[in-house]
């Protein structure tokens, strides 16, 4: 059985117009909330990505389960795959991801197998997350690679869209 919402709704939140002036980590996670937005027009959860290497954004994503019918389609997962291909090489030590929600330990897992250099991620997840939330993937004592993992970037803005969806879920 396919879940989705009785009717689909669009999204509330308005997408951000970045400056592109200072493409700081406030400018990446704002492309990343735009993504999120994408998600929830598409009857997705609303969770974004976005991959960049210096100033350069080099791959961005949704949530695509429901869409793929694909329990691995997460934001991350696809972005990573986008970034190596844009790269030409499976690791990626230069560049930043930046997500709305804390990755779940699929995502986590494979932010380290990249050996993605550092991690930024808005809304923590103590049920699910694997950067510090439910469990700490990126701090495992043995592991050749340790991404820098940073928390809480527009924090308020990705716990408020997450949110405002699984309320109209439940009604």
């Amino acid at each position: 059985m396919k879940f989705t919402m009785q009717k689909p709704i669009s999204c509330p939140f308005q997408k951000l117009f970045p400056s592109q002036l200072e493409k700081d980590d406030l400018f990446f996670m704002q492309l990343a909330y735009n993504e999120a937005i994408n998600a929830w027009n598409a009857d997705e959860v609303p969770v974004g990505a976005v991959i960049a290497r210096g100033d350069e954004v080099i791959a961005s994503s949704f949530n695509q389960t429901r869409r793929q019918t694909d329990p691995s389609a997460h934001a991350e997962m696809i972005a990573i795959t986008m970034a190596a291909k844009s790269v030409g090489d499976w690791r990626l030590n230069e560049c930043r991801l930046y997500v709305t929600k804390e990755p779940c330990p699929m995502c986590s897992g494979a932010t380290v197998m990249a050996r993605l250099g550092e991690v930024h991620y808005a809304v923590e997840d103590p049920k699910m997350g694997g950067l510090g939330g439910a469990a700490s993937l990126h701090t495992l004592p043995f592991s050749n690679h340790k991404p820098k993992v940073f928390r809480k970037t527009m924090e308020l803005e990705c716990k408020e869209m997450l949110q405002a969806f699984f309320q109209l879920q439940r009604k």
